[in-house]
């Protein structure tokens, strides 16, 4: 059946509860990429360094990385549409909370707030949608993967059309639109069952004893850090006006959301997901090379294009990682991001850092090698992945409420 059928079942039918969950994905999903355009800007008026201001995304994955041992264990015991809303209400607060800062270090702590939520909710949100979606899955995991695309795309844009009259206001505004999906989902969305099996705190970390699954995480780190030097680093590097700014991450949010949805799942079916994977990094590695020494055209075409191989990268490490071993999906999902988000809290630190004791240059050349060096473990450890990659069928990681960003 075509997931865009309007009939019954298709991705334009589904009930008001699908259509609310979705809606508040795209809103967190923007929340990832809002403060792009406004780093700047933020860091101005709150008269921080680069260093200070990259805080936010550091603070933001630190505590991602760490709620993945947690969020399992929650949802499994207070049931999807309670999880959805404990993680809505704390990114409605602490959103709110980070308008009103005075300092960065106010900024931070509230973005690590944020970051709890958003983990809680995203990791529930497609299992909730699937849940409840008419004519089975392929349908709504479609519609989940359009509101992550959109919402990584339209971060950025609403940072910069908010942020243009004061960074304050793309807070603001994300409390609101949060607020509202936690109103849609309180009045549409009815309870789904809960697992059979509670999750327990450390059933991820022992999912890590799988050499596959542990060699997709270790490769999906470096190529993270390398992720996040591009989303967290550039802003500054390009220095340009919230607007212009905006476009080009939005931009970049969409070469994301097509290569990761339409494009990844093709180049698999043909050249073999170990394939795809070493390509792309190594394509990367070259694209943010040229990025860190190119003039400043050059440095934005480069940007832009880089979310076509970042698109490509989180759908084939994703389906790999949660098909390589025999853990439950969520449970493999969390044992792999919980590795994985500690380089995208990294990357924001450590890429300002060194360019204070180096150059420009230099951060993205430690982001070629991270990039490389994420190829390197595909090509050394293929074996323990192969098996996977050669059963590997499209969109079978995200059937168990695992998207190929999010988780």
């Amino acid at each position: 059946m075509d997931p865009f059928d309007a009939g019954a079942g298709g991705i334009l039918r589904q009930p008001k509860a699908v259509w609310a969950t979705a809606g508040a994905s795209v809103v967190a999903f923007m929340g990832i990429g809002l403060v792009d355009p406004i780093l700047p800007s933020i860091a101005k008026g709150l008269d921080a360094s680069a260093s200070q201001v990259s805080l936010l995304f550091t603070s933001y994955f630190l505590i991602t990385a760490v709620a993945m041992l947690v969020t399992g264990f929650v949802s499994s015991r207070i049931g999807g549409r309670k999880t959805l809303l404990l993680g809505l209400a704390f990114v409605v607060v602490f959103a709110g909370l980070a308008g009103t800062s005075g300092t960065v270090g106010q900024l931070v702590g509230y973005r690590a707030g944020w970051g709890l939520g958003n983990a809680l909710f995203v990791s529930t949100a497609l299992a909730v949608i699937v849940g409840a979606a008419a004519g089975g899955s392929a349908a709504a995991i479609l519609l989940y993967e359009s509101a992550l695309g959109l919402g990584m795309a339209c971060g950025p844009l609403l940072g910069a059309l908010l942020g243009d009259a004061s960074w304050r206001y793309p807070f603001f505004g994300t409390a609101f639109l949060m607020a509202v999906g936690f109103l849609c989902i309180t009045a549409f969305l009815k309870e789904q069952p809960k697992p059979a099996r509670k999750t327990s705190l450390l059933d991820p970390v022992r999912a890590l004893g799988h050499g596959g699954l542990a060699s997709a995480a270790v490769s999906a780190f470096f190529y993270n850090y390398t992720f996040f030097t591009v989303l967290a680093f550039t802003p500054f590097v390009l220095n340009m006006t919230p607007y212009k700014s905006g476009a080009v991450f939005f931009a970049w949010g969409v070469l994301l959301a097509v290569f990761s949805v339409i494009v990844a799942p093709r180049m698999q079916a043909r050249f073999g997901s170990l394939k795809v994977l070493g390509g792309s990094l190594v394509l990367l590695a070259a694209d943010v090379l040229v990025l860190g020494y190119g003039d400043h055209t050059t440095a934005i075409v480069c940007t832009i294009l880089s979310g076509a191989f970042i698109g490509v990268n989180n759908t084939v490490y994703t389906e790999l990682a949660l098909g390589v071993s025999d853990a439950p999906r969520p449970v493999a999902s969390a044992g792999y991001n919980f590795v994985r988000w500690f380089a995208a809290a990294a990357a924001p630190y450590f890429a300002p850092k060194i360019e204070e004791w180096t150059d420009i240059h230099i951060p993205f050349v430690v982001a070629a090698v991270t990039a490389v060096l994420g190829a390197a473990v595909v090509v050394v450890r293929r074996r323990a992945l192969t098996h996977e990659a050669e059963e590997l069928e499209p969109r079978h990681a995200t059937e168990d409420g695992v998207s190929a960003f999010a988780n």
